[in-house]
């Protein structure tokens, strides 16, 4: 672990990157929510929704490119890619309003004070709206943080994708997982290398609207859990070896 950061510009530039698939619903409120936080930017990645997620989006702000190919984490990847090139500090949160905006503050300013290089928000901390998360959601957040401490001694309570980072720390994690397992990996890759790492309490709101594509899709979620476990046992075995060499 680094014993000594160096604080992030005093007026650092913010990127928040949001994925997302048919969200027309929310995706308007959710920009103007982040807007209002003082980022610089909200870049929004459309994963090839038929509706008007797109159109709001830019309607409400934000800067909207489109990824084609199917996976969380290549939508995430392309958001990265399309972040401004002076920003500081990446931001990810999800597109349905169930991540409450007004708390990116407290994400972003130990990064800025120097206090860590990233800062998980969990959703099982803190107060949830009755339905906001998914029994399936609460079981993976509790076995993945479980996970996370018996191997690495990591503290998180969460897989939330809630969570700033600073961007040079990001780039040189080595992320590469395409699919569900993307915030997983995040964690484990910081665990691992035992970066200064904070989690904050945020809660959960339920969706603004439509149907989650994990949660609310048994088919989709055995396909997430799948992907998350899988993710799991690979990079737990990449990272042992890398600590070896």
């Amino acid at each position: 672990m680094r014993l000594a950061l160096e604080p992030v510009s005093e007026v650092p530039v913010v990127s928040a990157i949001i994925p997302c698939l048919d969200e027309e619903t929310a995706i308007g409120q959710v920009v103007t929510a982040v807007l209002k936080q003082n980022v610089s930017e909200v870049v929004v990645v459309d994963g090839g929704s038929r509706d008007c997620t797109a159109a709001r989006a830019e309607t409400a702000g934000a800067r909207v490119i489109v990824e084609p190919r199917h996976g969380y984490g290549r939508a995430i990847q392309a958001g990265i890619a399309a972040a401004r090139d002076d920003a500081d500090i990446l931001l990810f949160l999800d597109g349905d309003g169930s991540d409450p905006a007004e708390f990116i503050p407290d994400l972003v300013s130990p990064i800025v004070a120097g206090q860590a290089v990233f800062v998980l928000g969990s959703r099982v901390r803190g107060s949830r709206e009755a339905g906001s998360l998914a029994p399936q959601q609460l079981v993976a957040a509790r076995l993945g943080g479980l996970l996370l401490r018996l191997v690495y001694g990591a503290s998180f309570t969460d897989l939330s994708p809630f969570r700033a980072i600073r961007r040079d720390e990001l780039m040189r994690l080595g992320m590469r997982e395409q699919t569900y397992g993307w915030n997983l990996e995040m964690l484990m890759r910081v665990a691992a290398t035992r970066l200064p790492a904070l989690e904050i309490a945020v809660g959960q709101r339920r969706r603004i609207g439509g149907i989650s594509k994990v949660s609310g899709n048994p088919i989709a979620g055995v396909k997430a859990a799948w992907s998350i476990s899988a993710t799991f046992v690979r990079l737990a075995f990449e990272l042992r070896t890398l600590r070896r060499q």
